[in-house]
């Protein structure tokens, strides 16, 4: 089954106001950033996003974040966004921060039909007990804050109930693909893209180099196609930058 589209500007054009996206990249690392622009361009708005974190002011899920497109933002880091933080405690934006690893559990497990999960991550904190702000009043008062979850003794140890995400739609950077749907990832860009793929109902994946059926050796495959859905090629000539640019002078 060929599964490519002409650009991201058609992968893209079924998503409508109000969808709920799993958007893969760890920091700047393996944003889908041309399907992410792509979704700028069309002018959709109140979007519901799981990431594991909302790019920077000027890149990544940062430029939807900056035009007011995301209503709500599930993620495990945003301290590297200035204007989410702004938006977020001036309450224009709702968000559900939660631990990295059970991020990427709930991820996981939604893509797998796995309705939810213990885990002890969160135990004895406002994550377990209910409490955590998730959205202000413009007055700095608190407009909602989570609710308390289910908590159970298993084998002498506490853990808190997480349910698994699954989303309308999963957009994801890969270093290759087949046109199957059949993924492989480069690195660190490996750490959420996958997870946000298994997520998504509806998955695009925009790789950088596509072939053909057969060309992947299969012990290299990081994602069997039947968790992509659309697959964008957009060639090695992409921008990728650098979070936090750490260097030392010549011979130092």
């Amino acid at each position: 089954m060929d599964k490519t589209y002409d650009s991201p500007q058609a992968a893209v054009d079924d998503i409508g106001d109000g969808a709920s996206l799993a958007v893969g990249g760890f920091g700047l690392c393996g944003n889908p950033m041309d399907l992410i622009t792509a979704l700028h361009d069309k002018g959709v708005t109140g979007l519901s996003v799981v990431s594991n974190n909302c790019g920077v002011d000027d890149w990544g899920l940062g430029i939807l974040l900056a035009d007011k497109r995301i209503a709500k933002m599930t993620s495990s880091y945003v301290g590297e966004n200035k204007e989410f933080a702004r938006q977020f405690l001036s309450g224009e934006l709702e968000v559900e921060l939660t631990p990295q690893g059970t991020l990427a559990e709930k991820l996981r497990a939604g893509g797998c039909g796995i309705a939810a999960f213990f885990t002890p991550a969160g135990v004895g904190t406002q994550v377990a007990d209910g409490g955590l702000p998730q959205k202000y009043h413009p007055d700095g008062s608190v407009a909602k804050a989570s609710e308390p979850k289910e908590t159970r003794e298993i084998s002498g140890t506490t853990y808190v109930l997480e349910e698994s995400i699954t989303t309308d739609f999963g957009l994801v950077h890969a270093l290759k693909g087949d046109t199957q749907g059949n993924l492989v990832f480069d690195r660190s860009a490996r750490n959420f893209n996958p997870l946000a793929a298994m997520a998504g109902r509806v998955t695009i994946a925009q790789v950088e180099e596509l072939v053909q059926p057969g060309e992947l050796d299969p012990d290299e495959i990081h994602l069997p196609g039947v968790y992509v859905q659309r697959v964008v090629a957009v060639g090695k000539n992409i921008e990728k930058r650098i979070e936090k640019l750490t260097v030392q002078k010549k011979g130092a």
